[in-house]
Formats: C-alpha cells, structure tokens, sequence
C-alpha cells in the first residue's frame, strides 16, 4: 500500500485551496444549469458556498468545521418544492465535471462519488 493510499481524498486533491476552488467552479456550472438553478433562486449564495466548503472538507477526512443542518432537514424544503433523483443526479454530474476541469484524477473522482451517493437519500427525504 503506497503513502498516497493512507492519505484522506482532501490531502490528495490539494487541501484547502483545491476544494476552495472546487466549490467555486461547481456553483458557477449549478446556477448556469436550467435544471437545478431555480433552486438557488432565494438563497445567499456566499452563505451556501461557505457551507459547502466547510461540509465537503469533513466529507472529504479534512478538518471538520462544518456546523450546518443534517441533509435531511437541510433540503426538506426543496424536497418540497420538488428535488428529486433527476436533479441529485445533475448536482453529482456538475460536481464531477468540475473534478475533471480541475484534473483531479479519475479514481478519485469514483471515490467523490461513492461519498455524494451516501447522502442521497438524505438529501431527498427517502
């Protein structure tokens, strides 16, 4: 087993400065996509991308200091509103364009997915 295999997905993408720039590209491509956009429509997006950040570098084994809601209650509103599988898939879908735009490498990118994959039922109140 090589050192790069003990090392948590945050140290191997780059740590802090990578998922800061991850997060910044993923919602740049979210608020262009007509399939999801409308579900930002109200919210303070500095806000969500300081979250964001915060939770995918827990998700990801860095430092946790992430303070938000559960998944469940977190989106129970846009369940509401009508969030389903069509546009979780569409979240995971920009996410990995964005890993792919930042060359994070492909195996890594299957192992993001696998962690995105444990929150949908969460994220979609199932």
């Amino acid at each position: 087993m090589s050192d790069q295999n003990n090392k948590s997905i945050y140290e191997r993408i780059g740590g802090e400065a990578s998922v800061n720039a991850a997060v910044d590209i993923f919602y740049r491509k979210v608020l262009n996509d007509h399939r999801i956009n409308r579900f930002f429509d109200n919210v303070d997006m500095e806000t969500q991308v300081a979250k964001q950040k915060a939770f995918l570098t827990m998700a990801f084994g860095g430092p946790n200091s992430y303070t938000g809601e559960d998944m469940r209650k977190g989106h129970a509103q846009l369940v509401k509103a009508g969030l389903n599988d069509s546009h979780f898939d569409a979240v995971v879908e920009n996410l990995g364009a964005t890993l792919i735009e930042l060359n994070v490498p492909q195996d890594i990118i299957n192992e993001i997915v696998v962690i995105c994959e444990t929150t949908r039922n969460d994220v979609l109140g199932k």
